[in-house]
């Protein structure tokens, strides 16, 4: 319903014929002429309702599927904290993956880390030793000496949705619910405990790590404490409001304007709603 927005018609406009928006990377810097990363253009797009139907993202999913597979290669610096390569074969098939599932490569990465993940959990609990090993064990070829990846990140936790067997899907959830850190990239505090203010940027990025934890088949009795949370503070009809404070510009607003409260109110009641309807029932 907020495909034909100003807010999606400014990103669609700015998308260059590969299929890209310039850098790739979140955090890489954008430039006057290219104002935003592929990443924040695909959050945004993903929040406003486009899919893998709809023509800029089919067109973004084979710029990834060709810079995966080696045929085309990101603008982006590259890092020399991380293993690069690892680190981009992983942003990839993530994006690849939020949209089609139907990427025999991204779906290729994908098994990869979700072997790294079951590892890591080998003993019933999470062990640091287990994950280094198990990283080794499936990444000896590509690593370069960076960085090792921590997979409590919007990368792996995105990825991985349908790829775990159900015992290392209960516990990797249990142990990115209790992470100290939260899930980097988009929260940063423990996801067990709620932010302290409903109306605050705290709890619109705390929603936005719950959104991914949702995608999961386990998700619903471990994420009860969130539904309660989100019943307590819905108004007398039914509706949530999180404030003009909300405004962060990838998640609100949808609609073109929040002049009116009635606009902004059916903004987070539609996200919310979409949310509760994955996490709100049964257990």
């Amino acid at each position: 319903m907020f495909k034909g927005s100003k807010w999606a018609q400014e990103i669609v406009a700015l998308q260059t014929p590969e299929g890209s928006w310039g850098y790739f990377h979140t955090l890489s810097q954008p430039t006057k002429e290219r104002p935003i990363t592929t990443e924040q253009a695909l959050r945004r797009l993903s929040v406003l309702g486009y899919t893998i139907e709809d023509t800029p993202i089919r067109r973004a999913v084979d710029y990834m599927h060709a810079c995966l597979i080696g045929e085309k290669t990101l603008p982006d610096r590259r890092e020399k904290m991380h293993d690069w390569d690892i680190f981009t074969r992983l942003m990839l098939a993530t994006w690849i993956r939020r949209f089609t599932p139907d990427d025999a490569n991204a779906n290729a990465a994908a098994r990869m880390w979700a072997e790294v993940i079951s590892g890591a959990f080998h003993s019933g609990c999470y062990d640091d030793k287990d994950y280094l090993r198990s990283y080794q064990a499936c990444f000896q070829k590509q690593a370069r000496g960076g960085r090792l990846v921590d997979f409590v990140s919007f990368y792996p936790v995105s990825l991985l949705v349908g790829c775990l067997a159900s015992r290392e899907e209960a516990l990797f959830l249990e142990h990115v619910l209790r992470h100290e850190t939260g899930i980097y990239y988009i929260y940063d505090a423990p996801l067990c405990v709620l932010p302290d203010q409903f109306m605050s940027k705290a709890a619109i990025r705390y929603l936005a790590a719950v959104e991914l934890l949702a995608d999961y088949e386990r998700c619903r009795g471990k994420l009860a404490f969130v539904t309660d949370w989100l019943e307590q503070n819905r108004s007398e009809d039914g509706l949530w409001d999180m404030g003009s404070q909300a405004k962060d510009g990838v998640y609100y607003p949808l609609s073109d304007s929040w002049r009116r409260k009635a606009d902004r109110v059916g903004d987070c009641t539609w996200r919310i709603g979409r949310l509760m309807s994955k996490i709100g029932c049964g257990t």
